[in-house]
């Protein structure tokens, strides 16, 4: 059964399956700074409304399953994280101050919706390590 949210003039299941990539795809995210990039994820994402529902950090990617709000589109939302983990990840990670040119993430963003599928996407999101290494399969029963 699917769990419905609501606001006060409005009932809704808005779920994205969105995946960013750092610029020029280089193998940036892992170790101290994968933890690190989710926390600030989750953070911005609680800050503005979104439930991130599942999410798997690569070397060069990452995934995120996504509620977003009808009030809100998938481009703002995903402009708005892109854009403030962005300043956040110079100033806390990378120690750099400046104002302007605080470039992490490449431009654009693939999505797709995630209807009756959710759990098969959400296990994709969790699997996404062992299939991308060939160690496991994923199960499309």
């Amino acid at each position: 059964m699917h769990e419905w949210q609501s606001l006060s003039h409005v009932r809704w299941e808005c779920k994205y399956h969105v995946v960013i990539i750092p610029k020029y795809r280089r193998k940036v995210l892992y170790g101290k700074v994968r933890h690190q990039i989710g926390r600030i994820l989750r953070e911005l994402c609680q800050q503005r409304g979104v439930e991130l529902l599942e999410g798997h950090c690569m070397p060069d990617h990452i995934h995120m399953c996504l509620s977003i709000p009808p009030k809100y589109s998938v481009a703002h939302t995903v402009g708005f994280l892109k854009g403030k983990s962005a300043v956040r990840i110079h100033r806390e990670l990378l120690y750099e101050r400046r104002m302007t040119g605080l470039h992490f993430w490449a431009t654009g963003y693939c999505v797709s919706t995630v209807g009756l599928d959710e759990q098969r996407i959400r296990q994709y999101i969790r699997e996404q390590e062992k299939l991308e290494s060939g160690q496991g399969e994923l199960d499309l029963k």
